[in-house]
Order: C-alpha cells, then sequence, then structure tokens
C-alpha cells in the first residue's frame, strides 16, 4: 500500500510539463456528477484555452444510443486538490454536436441572465449554505446513527463536539481544506441539527461563478465521501420523523441592496418573489414538499411569507441589514438538491429583470 500511495502522491512535474486535467460535468438525473480525465501538454489557467470533448450520453441517460456524442465545452478550472501540482479540475457544460445545449444543461440559460446588461449592473452576489447528510456506506442510514435504530433527539448536534455528537468531521475538514486548495471561496462549515448531517457555505459569489463553484465544492465532497467509504446524500429530508431536512439556503444581494437606502429595494425583490412563488418553488429541488412543512424551521411550501430574523418564513432578512438600511436577504426555500445554475440566475431574473 506504501507504493500505491506514493505512485498516488507522485509530482508529475519533476518529469514532464504534461498535466491531467479532469473534466467535470453533470448528468442525466440533474444531480449526478460525472468526470473522466485527458492529458494535456501543459499547464492551462484560461478555460477557452482547453480543449472540448466528448462523452456516451447514451450511458448518462442524456442521448439515444444512435446518436450519443455529447460535446462538453469548458467553462470553469479550479487546482486539482487530489493530483495536485499543475494539474486541474474543468467544469463544463454539454452541448449537441450542432451546438445547442442539452436538456439538462442549466448552465447555459443561466449564463445568459448573468450576461444581461441590467444584472451585470448590479452585480449580483450570492452565498450558499449548502447542507448534506453522510450516510453508512452499506446500509444507507446516516453516520453515528445505531444500524436500523436511532440517536437522542435533536439539540446537541447542532455546532456540537464530541464523539457522540459529531459524526463524519475527517470527511468535513478534508473537504474544508479541498475547497480551499482548489480556489472555491468556500466561507466556512459547522454540524447541522439532525446528527450527521453538515452544511457549507460556498460565496460571496459573483452571478454565473456561484454555480461553478458550488458544483465542483460538489464534486470535490463526492470525491471525498468516496475515499472515506461514506455515502453523500442531498435529499431534503432524508428521515421522515422530527428531525431536520436539508436546505441550501441561498443569501443574495445586488449593488442597489448594498447601497445607502438598499432596505427599499430588498423590500421590493421580496414583493416580486412573492409574486412568483409558484414557479420558484417547481424549480427549488426534486421533494421539497417534504421539507417545507412549516415545521423544522421552515415555511409551509404553499405559503409564502418574509420577516426580520424569521427562520420560519420563506424569506429572511437579517437584523443587521435591518438595522444599516441596506445589506442582503435569505431565500430560505431551496431545497439540498437544487441546481444552483437555476435558483441563483431565477432570482436575479425575477428580482432585476421581471416587471410584472
Amino acid at each position: 500500500m506504501s507504493l500505491l500511495n506514493d505512485l498516488i502522491n507522485l509530482n508529475l512535474s519533476d518529469a514532464t510539463e504534461k498535466i491531467i486535467a479532469e473534466y467535470i460535468w453533470i448528468g442525466g438525473s440533474g444531480l449526478d456528477l460525472r468526470s473522466k480525465a485527458r492529458t494535456l501538454p501543459g499547464p492551462v489557467t484560461d478555460p477557452s484555452k482547453l480543449p472540448k470533448w466528448n462523452y456516451d450520453g447514451s450511458s448518462t441517460g442524456q442521448a439515444p444510443g444512435d446518436d450519443s456524442e455529447v460535446i462538453l465545452y469548458p467553462q470553469a478550472i479550479f487546482k486539482d486538490p487530489f493530483r495536485r501540482g499543475n494539474n486541474i479540475l474543468v467544469m463544463c457544460d454539454a452541448y449537441t454536436p450542432a451546438g445547442d445545449p442539452i436538456p439538462t444543461n442549466k448552465r447555459h440559460n443561466a449564463a445568459k441572465i448573468f450576461s444581461h446588461s441590467d444584472v451585470v449592473a448590479e452585480e449580483p452576489w450570492y452565498g450558499i449554505e449548502q447542507e448534506y447528510t453522510l450516510l453508512q456506506k452499506e446500509v444507507k442510514w446516516p453516520l453515528g446513527w445505531p444500524v436500523g435504530g436511532f440517536p437522542g433527539p435533536q439539540g446537541p448536534y447542532y455546532c456540537g463536539t464530541g464523539a457522540d455528537k459529531a459524526y463524519g468531521r475527517d470527511i468535513v475538514d478534508s473537504h474544508y481544506k479541498a475547497c480551499l486548495y482548489a480556489g472555491i471561496n468556500i466561507s466556512g462549515i459547522n454540524g447541522e441539527v439532525m446528527p450527521g448531517q453538515w452544511e457549507f457555505q460556498v460565496g460571496p459569489a459573483v452571478g454565473i461563478s456561484a454555480g461553478d463553484e458550488l458544483w465542483v465544492a460538489r464534486y470535490l465532497l463526492e470525491r471525498i465521501t468516496e475515499i472515506a467509504g461514506a455515502v453523500l446524500s442531498f435529499d431534503p429530508k432524508p428521515i421522515q420523523g422530527d428531525w431536520n431536512g436539508a436546505g441550501a439556503h441561498t443569501n443574495y444581494s445586488t449593488k442597489s441592496m448594498r447601497n445607502d437606502g438598499g432596505i427599499h429595494v430588498i423590500k421590493k425583490a421580496i414583493e416580486k418573489l412573492g409574486l412568483r412563488h409558484k414557479e420558484h418553488i417547481a424549480a427549488y429541488g426534486e421533494g421539497n414538499e417534504r421539507r417545507l412543512t412549516g415545521r423544522h424551521e421552515t415555511a409551509d411550501i404553499n405559503t409564502f411569507s418574509w420577516g426580520v430574523a424569521n427562520r420560519g418564513a420563506s424569506i429572511r432578512v437579517g437584523r443587521d441589514t435591518e438595522q444599516n438600511g441596506k445589506g442582503y436577504f435569505e431565500d430560505r426555500r431551496p431545497a439540498s438538491n437544487m441546481d444552483p445554475y437555476v435558483v441563483t440566475s431565477m432570482i436575479a431574473e425575477t428580482t432585476i429583470l421581471w416587471n410584472p
């Protein structure tokens, strides 16, 4: 095993200028992440300098067998914390050979929204709180829970310490450092209310980069749980009963909201979000109705509400924002399995471009 570890950790720059680029894309379910690697002649820092590539879309549920070729367009580059050196991770989106985005390519439409001059002028900032649950590999039951049984009730686990309260911290800390190494603007981590459930935050990130960074952060977490022998779940309600669900609260501001008097812009934006509540809920993740029940720090899925410091509302405005008269707000509706390209661009479209 020591020889195997030595080979895994080989520093390629000692022997060659060639690098390994791991191309990452979103699979047919809209949540599964796929990747494959290729050799490049030397270091690359600009995604436009990277070659397009293809894959068998019939094996990912994204193309028929008789016309299976799907083309990967490189969009964002990150440092590779697994191979290190000059090796890179490449976030891609997927197109037909004719150059049309395939149906599961949600980045393409998001990029159009974020490139609109009105949106560019407002510099939308996002901070996404990604909750997730770690499961035991063989039984698909939360890490640290007795098989077929339950731990003590919620209360001691949120931001808890100790072997009987925090399960999987080695995975969480490894992921934290891997994200920082990769160049992802991860801003923090914490243990969540349900044992075996954790959260990391990505942001502030501007526009389309919020989606790119969150997807690559998810990819890194999938790879690290693979190494650790655990299973990663983004199910918004992994355990029924008196246990918290998992969300992806999305914090948001525009330049106008961050400037003096921004609280009035925030209130207008929240009013618009309320008018499109059903459309947003439909795009905010699968199975969200099991999570948004009006209990466990959620608003009811059928009712739009907002409040200051209210974690039982659809939209929460922080005390600091209220007191300063400017700042940001938090959309608490997105599920943990939401597509950040869809959610971030939809919030920008509704609050900046849409005129009811």
